[in-house]
């Protein structure tokens, strides 16, 4: 059985819509009592900080990445099929409108004005995910369903690049298509 969702829950989901829509800088706990309808001491209660807050949501985020990861690895057997569902879940996120951005994709652009504690959760999503790529195309490479330019390392760089710039240029021409666009003739320069 599911746990009954908390206000803390609550908190979360709209501060992640929050960012996704504006940054970090964008929005205040006054905000999320307004959504949430709650008073902002029942925020605090749950959170005594912004920083606090949005390092949760971004270690929150990351194990939904890395869960998410752990289902594609263990339906999805082929690294080729592996990299295209991944491009087609953000495909899809963006079209719907459910998770338009990568979370951690929008705050990486903030880093410099972050709290270190939000900093370091950012940086290790993104480790994650080079590590899960890197993994992804090394063994497309040896399995000769990929084509690398390069170390799997830096592939993997560049597609992460790839992906999360084509999110940007789908939000800046408001055309969810553009990501496809973008995405899917970098995938087809590395298959074999």
């Amino acid at each position: 059985m599911k746990n009954p969702q908390t206000r803390a829950d609550d908190i979360l989901r709209c501060a992640r819509t929050l960012i996704i829509r504006g940054g970090y800088n964008s929005f205040s706990y006054a905000d999320i009592s307004n959504v949430v309808g709650i008073r902002n001491a029942s925020i605090h209660h749950h959170f005594p900080s912004k920083s606090d807050l949005v390092r949760k949501l971004v270690e929150q985020y990351r194990q939904e990445a890395e869960a998410g990861i752990a289902e594609l690895e263990r339906n999805i057997s082929d690294p080729l099929e592996q990299l295209r569902a991944y491009l087609d879940y953000w495909e899809g996120c963006i079209a719907d409108a459910t998770h338009p951005f990568c979370v951690c994709a929008l705050l990486a652009t903030e880093i410099p004005v972050l709290p270190e504690s939000v900093v370091l959760e950012v940086r290790a999503h993104f480790q994650s995910l080079s590590d899960w790529l890197t993994a992804v195309l090394e063994r497309g490479a040896a399995k000769g369903r990929l084509v690398l330019t390069g170390t799997a390392r830096a592939n993997a760089e560049m597609f992460m690049a790839t992906v999360h710039g084509a999110m940007l240029s789908a939000r800046a021409h408001g055309d969810a298509a553009t990501f496809g666009a973008i995405t899917r003739p970098m995938l087809e320069r590395i298959t074999a």
